[in-house]
């Protein structure tokens, strides 16, 4: 059988830097809608996505020819700007370095 089959689940957490609680009820909505489509962008699926004031959680499916640190790291950058752009009275906002990502499932056929 020549073709291959994954299905490549990730629950994903980062915070805010020094675990500022910048991640407000009257921003939350948004920053999340930004970050779903920028999974979406990456050709990931965002499948969950919550938090609290200084972290998120993510429930994503990526592809197998995206690496997990690349698309956490635009996805990061990316998220960053957008709040400095669409939210100028958060410029401090910005994400802690690093990440939790553990792994759910790969199916291969």
């Amino acid at each position: 059988m020549s073709d291959s089959y994954t299905n490549l689940l990730y629950h994903i957490v980062f915070s805010t830097k020094e675990r500022r609680q910048l991640i407000t009820p009257e921003y939350e909505p948004r920053l999340y809608e930004y970050i779903g489509g920028t999974i979406r962008g990456l050709g990931g699926i965002s499948l969950e996505l919550n938090g609290t004031a200084d972290h998120v959680h993510l429930l994503v499916k990526l592809r197998p020819d995206r690496a997990l640190s690349d698309v956490l790291r635009k996805l990061k950058a990316n998220a960053t700007g957008w709040m400095h752009d669409v939210f100028p009275t958060v410029q401090d906002f910005s994400w802690q370095r690093g990440y939790g990502a553990f792994y759910g499932e790969s199916i291969k056929r």
